[in-house]
């Protein structure tokens, strides 16, 4: 009898171990999960859903997407413009304009009031004027009345849209750079005071003190939480330790890389 010839070896990968069979469920099942999710077919709590609406009255805290959520308004204007009709903010669109290489605005409205006092109305670009509301709502009301028992009532600002460069100050290169500000495209606000419903005004040029947490002064405290949350709604944000050119005001935007000094 001829010797039995061994069959010829198979092209097919050999099948999964029984831990890889279980990796190939669970990533079927959380796709499955996912997609169901993203459709809307699969209904969860708005908190838990990374793809429902920016809720801007629900506190972050709340929310374990609220960040991502923000990102997203930002970035879509058609969700940013949804977004800010929630805010209760007077404000109306304004028409998208050039004035001159690299300044001028889109999916921009004229801010006139919010939960604070601006003074002169203020041309912001939506996702800046959404990540205002949200800071204001979030971050410096709940700062205020932590140390002070009240809440803030005005804002005292220094303006958002100007056709300029950056400005870096003395010391520190030139101190007019070849890049355009994010003031160029009404993607940022100075602000320089803040007043209470009692009437107490804080200053930052006189209020700031470098390593506030540590000190006892309440404005100085109030004014670092308040920093320290600007960071969290925007995506830049300079302080008075960053340099001399923002002594006495936030310098808060939108746009630009993330930054928080």
């Amino acid at each position: 009898m001829p010797p039995a010839v061994p069959p010829p070896p198979s092209s097919a990968p050999p099948p999964p171990a029984r831990g890889g069979w279980t990796a190939l469920l669970l990533a079927a099942l959380l796709g499955a999960a996912g997609y169901g999710v993203y459709s809307g077919r699969l209904a969860v709590p708005e908190r838990f859903n990374p793809w429902a609406p920016l809720d801007v009255m629900a506190p972050p805290e709340a929310d374990w997407w609220s960040g991502y959520k923000l990102s997203r308004a930002r970035g879509d204007p058609a969700l940013c413009r949804r977004a800010l009709a929630q805010t209760g903010m007077r404000y109306e669109p304004l028409p998208d304009r050039v004035t001159g290489p690299g300044c001028g605005f889109d999916n921009a409205v004229r801010l006139r009031g919010a939960g604070v006092r601006l003074g002169a109305p203020v041309p912001l670009s939506c996702p800046m004027a959404l990540s205002f509301f949200m800071w204001e709502r979030h971050a410096l009301q709940p700062a205020a009345l932590r140390h002070f028992g009240e809440p803030v009532v005005a804002l005292e600002h220094l303006g958002s849209y100007a056709c300029r460069n950056i400005n870096r100050g003395e010391g520190v290169g030139p101190a007019a750079s070849a890049a355009r500000s994010r003031h160029a495209t009404a993607d940022a606000l100075d602000v320089a005071g803040i007043t209470l419903a009692g009437g107490k005004r804080i200053s930052i040029a006189r209020d700031w003190r470098p390593g506030a947490s540590a000190l006892p002064e309440r404005e100085a405290q109030f004014l670092a939480e308040a920093h320290g949350g600007a960071c969290r709604f925007f995506q830049g944000v300079l302080g008075p330790d960053y340099n001399a050119v923002h002594r006495d005001h936030f310098h808060l935007e939108t746009g630009g890389y993330r930054m928080c000094r």
